[in-house]
C-alpha cells in the first residue's frame, strides 16, 4: 500500500479517519479483518509487548515489530517512531521504507524529561525527512505542548504552522482538550490527529469537534490486556476450587 492511499484517507467526506493501534501482527490482522482502512502503530503498546518501557525500545526491535505488522496486512500502516531514535533523516526514511510503513509520527519533546524541542530545529528535522522521503511518507508531526503543560493553543498553533511549512501532512497535538480541536485545525491549516481516550469523546465525536484523524495510543492494547488479566484470574480461581468430590 502507498503513502498516496493513506494521505487520501485524511481528506474527503468519510472523516474522521479512525486508525486502530496494533501492537503485533495478530492484532493488526484483527483490525484489518474488521474493515479498518489503515492502521497506526503505538510505540507504547509495542514497547510493552517487547518487554520495554515506552521510550526505551531499541530501534532495531521497534522496526522489526513494525515490519511484522506491515507484513500481516494489506492496508497502509503508519508507525510511531517517537523522536526518530537519533537517526539521520536518510536513515530513518530508509528504515521505514524497509519496514514497509508509509507514514510515521515524529514527536517534538524529549520522552524522558518532557522538555519541548526547539520548534525551529524540529521543523528543520521534519523538512529533512520530507526531502528524503518525497511523497512516499505521510508525516504526522506530533505537537507535545499540552503533554508538557503548556496551556492554550498559541504555542501549539505556532509549532504546527512551522511543521506545515516543513512538509508535514498532518499534526498531532497530543492531549489537546477536545473543545480546542477546531481552533487548532483552523489555525494550523492541516488535518488534526486527536487521541481517543477511555471515558472521553468517541471517535465520531472527536471528528465533529474538528479532528480529521483519530488514534488510540496504547489504550487498545491496555484494554486487550485487561481482558487477558480477567481471563487469567478466572482460570486461577477455577484451579483453586476444591474438587466437588
Amino acid at each position: 500500500m502507498t503513502a498516496a492511499a493513506l494521505r487520501a484517507l485524511h481528506h474527503g467526506s468519510s472523516l474522521p479517519l479512525v486508525l486502530p493501534g496494533p501492537w503485533d501482527a495478530a492484532s493488526a490482522k484483527v483490525f484489518a479483518d474488521a474493515g479498518f482502512p489503515a492502521l497506526a502503530t503505538p510505540s507504547a503498546g509495542i514497547a510493552a509487548t517487547l518487554g520495554h518501557e515506552d521510550g526505551q525500545t531499541p530501534p532495531d526491535e521497534m522496526f522489526a515489530a513494525i515490519t511484522r505488522i506491515v507484513r500481516a496486512v494489506d492496508i497502509p500502516v503508519t508507525a510511531d517512531v517517537e523522536a526518530g531514535y537519533g537517526l539521520s533523516a536518510k536513515e530513518l526514511v530508509g528504515r521505514l521504507a524497509d519496514a514497509g510503513a508509509v507514514g510515521c509520527n515524529l514527536e517534538d519533546s524529549d520522552h524522558a524529561s518532557h522538555v519541548l524541542t526547539d520548534p525551529e530545529r524540529q521543523a528543520e528535522w521534519l523538512a529533512q525527512v520530507r526531502a528524503e522521503a518525497g511523497d512516499s511518507l505521510v508525516i504526522n508531526a506530533r505537537i507535545d505542548t499540552f503533554l508538557c503543560g503548556v496551556e492554550g493553543t498559541e504555542e501549539a498553533v505556532r509549532r504546527g504552522r512551522l511543521y506545515a511549512e516543513a512538509g508535514a501532512d498532518c499534526v498531532y497535538p497530543i492531549l489537546a482538550p477536545p473543545p480546542l480541536l477546531a481552533e487548532l485545525a483552523a489555525g494550523i491549516g492541516l488535518p488534526v490527529n486527536a487521541l481517543a481516550r477511555p471515558g472521553g469523546p468517541a471517535p465520531g465525536e472527536l471528528g465533529a469537534l474538528g479532528a480529521s484523524r483519530v488514534t488510540f495510543g496504547p489504550h487498545l492494547y491496555r484494554q486487550a490486556m485487561a481482558a487477558v488479566t480477567d481471563q487469567a484470574e478466572r482460570l486461577r480461581d477455577e484451579i483453586r476450587q476444591p474438587d466437588a468430590d
